[in-house]
């Protein structure tokens, strides 16, 4: 094989790499709240996480794959180098912000690097926009909302209906519950976030056919950036399956303890919510953060009962995190750009 095709396959694995960190630095959003209330030890937790991110690849289509493969950047600037830099920035920026314990996103360190860095190659005119991208960061603000919404009016209506109910009973009843809030929650992650991976995958190979014409792998022969073939959905499932089981502690100490207080009730009420927001936005291709939509779910949860409830001193942090991220992963993607121009 020519050094070009190395170095196309090579970043393939990069890829599928960031979707096992996406794994482990999202895997607080499908388990902090069942770990929390202790539904499920955190061993069993990241399991049954896993497990059902894994199923979702073939439940959900592939939507939001499709919009970040050729709805975002224009395919005539992408390359592999563009690929390799965009992916550095989500990476660099997903470590940064894991080691500190904040719960950003993942989606949106690789959506803000695939972006910087084509405008480092291209200018702004390397975006699609507005396209995609204005449902997309309408979503920054949307997907929250919507999750402290539904959460805290699910939260609202069980406890009317439930009031006359024995607190004891309902804590039974809502433990077993959650198994199954907790795993729609998971469903919802894999359907979205795994299928950003996807998308830049299928691109990098579109985009780089010229150096795979004479490579004897039909598979890696793709010049439609709209299908996603078999493997690159598997693959993607397994990276980010096995992305989770590896946990991801220090954000699931933020989600679960420090946010606010959770039950078994308020868990199952969070992770609905949160489920019915992603399965939403996956149906209609947006990528969207899960991060943003569990964080939102889980103060609804907590502001159902009181404001106080809630930490907001937290939550700021949190908020402040999210803004940060797209320009940040960005930044750091175009860096990384021009670094690898000068070197390759």
């Amino acid at each position: 094989m020519t050094p070009a095709v190395w170095f196309v396959l090579a970043i393939v694995l990069v890829a599928l790499a960031f979707d096992f960190i996406n794994g482990f630095h999202d895997a607080a959003n499908s388990i902090a709240t069942v770990v929390s209330t202790r539904v499920l030890s955190p061993s069993a937790a990241v399991v049954w996480a896993a497990a059902f991110n894994f199923i979702a690849v073939f439940l959900f289509g592939t939507a939001v794959a499709k919009t970040m493969g050729k709805g975002l950047v224009d395919l005539a600037v992408v390359d592999a180098t563009v690929i390799l830099a965009g992916l550095i920035g989500a990476i660099v920026w997903d470590l940064i912000t894991w080691w500190l314990g904040l719960p950003t996103s993942s989606s949106h360190a690789l959506i803000g690097g695939y972006g910087g860095a084509a405008v480092a190659k291209a200018g702004f005119t390397a975006l699609l926009f507005p396209g995609k991208w204005i449902s997309t960061l309408a979503f920054i603000v949307i997907a929250p909302v919507m999750g402290l919404t539904l959460a805290l009016v699910l939260t609202v209506a069980l406890s009317w209906a439930l009031r006359r109910s024995l607190p004891r009973r309902v804590d039974r009843v809502f433990r077993v519950l959650q198994l199954g809030s907790a795993a729609a929650y998971s469903l919802g992650h894999g359907s979205n976030d795994a299928q950003k991976t996807m998308g830049i995958i299928v691109g990098l190979l579109v985009a780089e056919q010229r150096v795979l014409t004479d490579f004897p792998v039909p598979a890696l022969h793709l010049t439609d950036a709209g299908v996603v073939p078999a493997w690159v959905i598997v693959a993607c499932g397994a990276a980010m399956g096995l992305g989770t089981m590896s946990g991801g502690w220090r954000i699931v100490k933020t989600m679960g303890q420090r946010l606010t207080k959770l039950t078994p009730f308020g868990g199952f009420c969070a992770e609905t919510s949160g489920a019915i927001t992603l399965f939403i936005a996956s149906h209609f291709g947006i990528p969207v953060s899960t991060t943003h939509t569990i964080t939102g779910a889980i103060s609804g949860v907590g502001a159902a009962h009181r404001l106080s409830a809630v930490r907001w001193g937290v939550a700021g942090r949190i908020v402040w995190a999210w803004m940060l991220t797209i320009p940040a992963a960005a930044g750091i993607a175009g860096v990384a750009y021009l670094a690898l121009r000068a070197l390759i």
